[in-house]
């Protein structure tokens, strides 16, 4: 009863606003939003902060681009799914089975789920680094009184898992529970932007500041990213005399980057987001006089906060990392090249995988030049930590000052809410997924072991032992990056469905609009995915990919030939009957 009333209140002062223009219809949509508060407070997590990071290192500011146009494609389909949840009177998960293929229904569910988990590691890696480096490092840490070994992580993690199941589970006690839940998500993501914004202020209005223009310039996209390395690599590439070391170097570099930005796009929106935004909206009983106000939700709600978030932490990074030489790297007396113990094994491999490559390419293996040394001390993977400690002297203090304890609290605070409320959020969608699965109301027994499944990321110590942990969402971009196509492909179908959208489906250059919008979001997709697949798995996981689809059409086919037949008996039931009648 309360949640029906709650809900005629809404559809009444919507359509109070709407009728008297545009400026109160925006007050009320900001009033009700909620939705992309939620798939922005999951999209702001471990994988946006690793990949925005890693852009401004390799990149500077000049792949600014990357996360708007991402999250701009992302939109694009959220907002068509968002239409067509708010058009039909069922899941989409069941209109997926029931009007395109159960196979492509029944993979998005396990598509989602799989993504909750393994995205669920780096977020519970990454909140573990934020209190031992940022937030707690008297506790944490070689120098901690609970240290930095594995029965310190599962604690971090066990008291972060805890807390994020009672949030998650609150989700189900009803409409309370629900506003509840909004307000404490659109907190976290304004605590969120507001301390990434407060790092870029302090950055601005210290030393030289920040170049705006060449800022704007990497809003621009710029297809040399995807085979050219950053301009400030360029000197040192040119004075490689050798030109087999230097190809090195240079595809190298491109590798990277191109690991990097299909991280940032694949971190943009993932394949459970998908899942969950139009669960919210259900839950909610939206229907279709809230499509314009979901759309005003996904643009402010979730495009803006992504992209200045990101962007901030990419200017950040760049600012603070880009090309350059990471403190502690020097030359012994001996001429020999210095490298602090926390990057030994990585320039170590980028040296080894050099003399791997000279030596099959050409036989000999000649000492790496001063610029090869240069360039691999630039290219060493830093943490988060490191953009935290870079900022000690932008707020005014060395190692013991005030400064250190601002910089800590600012930034950590940020990450902190990223990671956690991630995690919260991919425990709720797997509630929803068993929910759906087993068609079990939301709030049950059921859901609430649902929201459990992702706890398995809890042994994320055992499964990442030693890795960078930032670096460690990037490589869980990619794997995702491969099941995102199943979702976007799944609902241009659905869209596309006259049974099933019936009067409300997009006619005219309405819908040529849209189709074109969701098949370049689609094709962006499936382009990632392709990328994904072959640089961890090679021309075999192509093989898996072709496996799958081929099953794909045999059950689609099968599904098509079982409704004609059911068809044409329907057909000959009914004539039956009417000659039984005469």
């Amino acid at each position: 009863m309360g949640q029906d009333f709650h809900l005629e209140r809404q559809r009444a002062v919507l359509r109070d606003a709407e009728a008297r223009g545009m400026l109160p219809a925006l007050g009320a949509y900001a009033r009700f939003s909620g939705p992309g508060w939620l798939t922005s407070a999951l999209t702001l997590g471990a994988g946006s902060l690793g990949s925005s990071l890693y852009l401004g290192i390799l990149a500077g500011v000049g792949m600014v681009w990357i996360q708007p146009y991402a999250m701009a494609m992302g939109v694009v389909m959220l907002g068509a799914i968002s239409y067509v949840t708010l058009s039909i009177d069922e899941s989409p998960f069941r209109a997926m089975n029931k009007h395109v293929n159960p196979l492509l229904g029944w993979s998005w569910l396990a598509a989602a789920l799989v993504a909750n988990v393994v995205w669920s590691m780096p977020q519970y890696g990454l909140t573990f680094a934020v209190m031992e480096q940022n937030l707690a490092p008297s506790w944490f840490g070689s120098e901690g009184w609970l240290g930095d070994g594995d029965g310190a992580k599962y604690a971090v993690s066990l008291a972060a898992f805890a807390a994020c199941t009672a949030v998650a589970w609150s989700y189900g006690s009803g409409s309370a529970g629900v506003r509840w839940f909004d307000r404490l998500l659109k907190l976290v993501v304004a605590i969120i932007v507001l301390s990434f914004i407060g790092v870029v202020v302090r950055i601005a209005t210290t030393g030289d500041g920040i170049e705006w223009g060449v800022v704007l310039a990497g809003v621009i996209p710029s297809p040399r990213n995807f085979t050219r390395p950053a301009v400030a690599f360029e000197p040192l590439l040119a004075a490689i005399g050798d030109t087999g070391t230097r190809t090195f170097w240079h595809d190298l570099i491109v590798s990277q980057q191109r690991d990097v930005m299909l991280g940032a796009g694949s971190a943009a929106v993932g394949v459970n987001m998908t899942y969950m935004l139009p669960t919210l909206l259900r839950t909610r009983g939206w229907g279709r006089e809230f499509r314009r106000l979901e759309l005003f939700d996904l643009a402010t709600a979730m495009f803006l906060p992504f992209v200045i978030a990101t962007g901030c932490v990419i200017v950040a990074s760049a600012h603070q990392f880009h090309a350059q030489v990471p403190g502690g790297f020097g030359v012994d007396a001996q001429g020999e090249v210095v490298v602090p113990e926390r990057f030994r094994g990585e320039y170590a491999g980028m040296m080894a995988s050099r003399s791997s490559a000279l030596a099959a390419s050409r036989g000999d293996v000649p000492p790496p030049a001063a610029e090869e040394e240069q360039l691999a001390a630039m290219l060493v993977r830093r943490d988060a930590s490191d953009l935290a400690q870079s900022l000690v002297t932008l707020f005014g203090g060395g190692e013991e000052s005030d400064g250190r304890f601002v910089a800590n609290v600012v930034f950590g605070v940020g990450v902190a809410g990223m990671t956690v409320s991630s995690i919260a959020l991919m425990m709720l969608i797997s509630g929803f997924i068993v929910c759906d699965a087993t068609n079990a109301p939301i709030g049950g027994w059921r859901f609430r072991l649902g929201c459990l499944v992702p706890s398995i990321a809890l042994l994320w110590p055992v499964v990442w032992q030693g890795a960078t942990k930032a670096w460690l969402t990037v490589a869980a971009s990619v794997v995702c990056a491969s099941l995102l196509p199943i979702a976007y492909v799944a609902f241009l179908l659905l869209m596309n469905r006259r049974e099933l959208m019936g009067a409300e489906m997009l006619v005219g250059w309405k819908r040529l609009v849209v189709n074109l919008l969701m098949c370049l979001a689609a094709a962006s997709a499936i382009g990632a995915a392709i990328s994904a697949v072959l640089k961890t798995s090679g021309w075999p996981g192509m093989g898996v990919v072709a496996g799958y689809l081929i099953v794909l059409l045999v059950v689609g086919a099968v599904r098509r030939t079982n409704q004609t037949r059911d068809a044409v008996r329907a057909k000959l039931v009914r004539g039956a009957a009417a000659e039984s009648l005469t």
